[in-house]
């Protein structure tokens, strides 16, 4: 566990979960969550990636799991990209930076708002600049409602089962303890700062944010990956097609029976398309 260089008033602990490759390892990939959850989501992902011989560091972004919580309540994507950049600067050397939707924002502005190349390769997974309204609406309804918490484990898990419907629901939701947290009250509450739904985590105006995307995109001069759920409600086909043309090079893979959250839905599928990027797009370009 490290700190990262911070403000005063904006300290944010960075927790790593790290998965050794197995022999000489290949290079590090820093793996970056999503709103709402924890670097627990990327367990079976950093597991493959080990087998493959690429090392893993699994972060807690700022105000979610065990990292502090923001004490200016500054969730901005800017806050989250100086962070990340702050991470860098502690590995050594460029990672490939994996990022699934606030995660992969994180990544793209780390990369492409820098003065400098920052990392070996971006992996982004099922978010662009463009995301369907709906969709984003429906991931924040989710996450509001459980600012309340839950009665049981039990309960917790069906609010999920219900924001997933394309996934079994859970047998035994004691799982469920690395990302909710019990309070004296007794009820079960999800382990991210609630004020990362308040206005200043995204509240960028619509044309500034596009226009800062828009610089990052041409700026990225490093492999890039861009998967997909086939069964999201957040990425569109127009933003598709505009990340591929505005960054050089990327590709995209898309994911069946995948929905937002690619890897909690389709693990095996997602980590094959992340390894065989990595072995096909980023190894040849790793230097010693």
């Amino acid at each position: 566990m490290f700190r990262p260089p911070s403000s005063p008033n904006d300290s944010c602990e960075q927790q790593r979960r790290m998965a050794r490759a197995p022999g000489q390892e290949k290079a590090r990939n820093g793996l970056m969550h999503g709103g709402g959850q924890t670097r627990h989501a990327w367990g079976s992902t950093a597991e493959a990636l080990a087998r493959s011989g690429w090392r893993a560091v699994s972060l807690d972004l700022r105000g979610h799991g065990d990292s502090e919580w923001a004490l200016n309540a500054d969730y901005s994507f800017t806050a989250y990209s100086a962070d990340c950049l702050a991470v860098i600067d502690r590995l050594g050397r460029p990672p490939v930076l994996v990022g699934a939707s606030l995660g992969g924002v994180t990544a793209l502005l780390a990369e492409g708002a820098s003065d400098r190349v920052v990392s070996s390769g971006l992996v982004v997974v099922d978010i662009t600049h463009r995301t369907n309204p709906a969709g984003i609406r429906r991931i924040r309804d989710f996450m509001a409602s459980g600012l309340e918490g839950f009665a049981t484990l039990d309960e917790a898990a069906g609010a999920i089962a219900a924001y997933t419907p394309n996934r079994p629901r859970r047998v035994n939701p004691s799982g469920l303890m690395k990302v909710l947290r019990q309070r004296r009250d007794g009820r079960w509450y999800w382990h991210w700062d609630p004020r990362f739904l308040e206005g200043g985590r995204t509240e960028v105006p619509r044309p500034e944010f596009e226009a800062l995307f828009q610089v990052a995109m041409a700026n990225i001069r490093v492999p890039t990956l861009l998967v997909r759920g086939l069964l999201s409600d957040v990425v569109t086909e127009e933003g598709v097609q505009e990340f591929l043309r505005r960054i050089p090079g990327a590709k995209v893979v898309d994911v069946g029976g995948a929905a937002h959250m690619v890897a909690g839905d389709q693990n095996d599928a997602f980590s094959q398309a992340v390894i065989g990027f990595l072995e096909r797009d980023v190894r040849p370009k790793l230097s010693g």
